[in-house]
């Protein structure tokens, strides 16, 4: 089953419920979802384009989480932290950091960096890998650790 079948399935498993909750972040990615279908020219998008809207989303919902704790709206915290769970229901399989590390090594190896100097070139490189399967500031980090030491 694609991840936008799950999608709709959900969506109507969650309608018989009456899961605002669900419901609602399920329609936010569906629509995100249809404007970038729409967008393309109405073709069908692949299961890659929709994992990074996907994951475009989960992001959204991170920094929308840190400013509700910034702000110390535990209420708002709380609401924001059950939508982060359930976009992260159809978020692909993430890597571990321990993972991460390891094709952080390997690709510094392959493109011969040595100092920070070599960070973008690093960055370009790993990204293709990891794409849709590790955020991209626990890269960042990890890169510059390995650079710097």
């Amino acid at each position: 089953m694609s991840v936008y079948d799950k999608l709709l399935s959900d969506m109507k498993d969650a309608m018989k419920a009456r899961d605002k909750v669900r419901l609602g972040v399920i329609r936010g990615i569906k629509a995100q979802v249809m404007n970038a279908k729409v967008a393309d020219g109405n073709h069908d998008l692949t299961e890659d384009q929709i994992n990074d809207i996907i994951m475009k989303e989960i992001k959204q919902q991170k920094e929308s989480l840190e400013e509700f704790q910034k702000a110390d709206r535990k209420d708002l915290a709380e609401e924001q932290e059950a939508k982060l769970k359930i976009a992260e229901e159809y978020a692909p399989k993430q890597l571990s950091e321990a993972e991460v590390e390891k094709i952080v090594q390997e690709t510094i190896s392959q493109v011969g960096a040595e100092s920070m100097a070599d960070f973008g070139k690093v960055m370009g490189a790993i990204m293709p890998k990891v794409k849709g399967q590790a955020d991209g500031s626990v890269i960042n980090k990890l890169v510059k650790q390995q650079l710097q030491s």
